[in-house]
């Protein structure tokens, strides 16, 4: 009897032992799909953004021929666009801002460099969007 009790002891300590196991192992398991799928879309997100601004700023009068005129074309609808990522949603309303105070000064230099900022901080998460 005394066996059959060290046998019972051990089963009912290493089956919980195990199923716990296993149920951690599963547990990890879909946390870690569940990280990736949330870094994919935010991935996907960024890229529809992407594609929307570099949309915006091909609209417009020719920024080489009316180059005021394009800035102010440019304000409202980058600032109509929305991101979940804040660093690209904060660099598109600097460049928003920019182009706003581009056109409010004719162009003068500080705004016209501003907007080259701006520029490229768009270009670094959005490659080629601002070009």
């Amino acid at each position: 009897m005394t066996n059959l009790s060290a046998r019972h002891l051990t089963f009912r300590i290493l089956v919980p032992a195990a199923l716990a196991a296993s149920t951690l192992t599963a547990l990890a398991a879909c946390s870690s799909s569940q990280t990736t799928q949330a870094t994919t879309q935010k991935a996907d997100s960024v890229t529809i953004t992407c594609q929307q601004v570099s949309a915006v700023l091909s609209d417009g009068p020719d920024p080489d021929a009316d180059p005021v005129g394009y800035a102010e074309a440019q304000v409202s609808p980058l600032r109509h666009i929305g991101s979940q990522d804040a660093t690209l949603r904060d660099a598109i309303s600097t460049l928003a801002g920019a182009y706003q105070e581009f056109f409010t000064s004719n162009g003068a230099k500080t705004a016209k460099e501003a907007v080259a900022v701006a520029s490229n901080k768009i270009n670094s998460i959005c490659p080629g969007a601002a070009s």
